[in-house]
Parts: C-alpha cells; sequence; structure tokens
C-alpha cells in the first residue's frame, strides 16, 4: 500500500506511469479503495492513507495459525466483500496483512 494525500490524483499519475486500474470500490471506512497493477504483472499497489505490505494466502485461517506458533501475534480476521484480511505488525511497526480471496 503506498501512502497518497489524494487518491483521485495519485490514480491519474499511476495511470500515466502505465498502471492499470484493477479495482475502484467504496472502502470500509469511507474512503475508496483503489487497486492498481502493472500489465503482465502479479504485483499490485493500493493507494491508501497509511503504508502496508499485503501478502496473499490460499488460506488465512491455516497461516494465521502458523504464525501464532512461531510467536508471531496477528489480529482479528476481518471478512469483506473483497475477501478475509488480518494484520499484524513487524518489530519496527509496520503494518503487514494477509489477505485470502
Amino acid at each position: 500500500m503506498v501512502p497518497v494525500a489524494d487518491r483521485q490524483k495519485a490514480k491519474e499519475f499511476y495511470l500515466k506511469l502505465g498502471f492499470q486500474l484493477i479495482v475502484e470500490a467504496p472502502g470500509a471506512h469511507g474512503e475508496t479503495w483503489i487497486q492498481m497493477g502493472l500489465p503482465d504483472s502479479n504485483t499490485t499497489i493500493s493507494l491508501a492513507g497509511f503504508p502496508g505490505i499485503i501478502c496473499e494466502t490460499e488460506n488465512i485461517d491455516v497461516k494465521i495459525k502458523e504464525l501464532n506458533n512461531k510467536g508471531i501475534e496477528v489480529g482479528k480476521i476481518d471478512e469483506t466483500p473483497w475477501g478475509k484480511f488480518a494484520w499484524l505488525k513487524d518489530l519496527d511497526g509496520n503494518s503487514l496483512c494477509l489477505h485470502q480471496k
């Protein structure tokens, strides 16, 4: 996730760079979720109000159990129309998120 001040202006900038719009939808907190990617790439960015890394997983429950067994605390699972999300922080406070479609 890339923190931006104005999501619409940032979207236009990234479109000019060659990114494609993947998702633009209402977000959970009244903001717009904008996800973009480069052609022929599996890597995407989300234009957001804060930084973070989202890691895709096929089974979020199994992944959380694995991390908990390693002593890594993961927050509760949030279920949204775009899948399940669970957040955690690294040792420096950086946000990481597990996502299951």
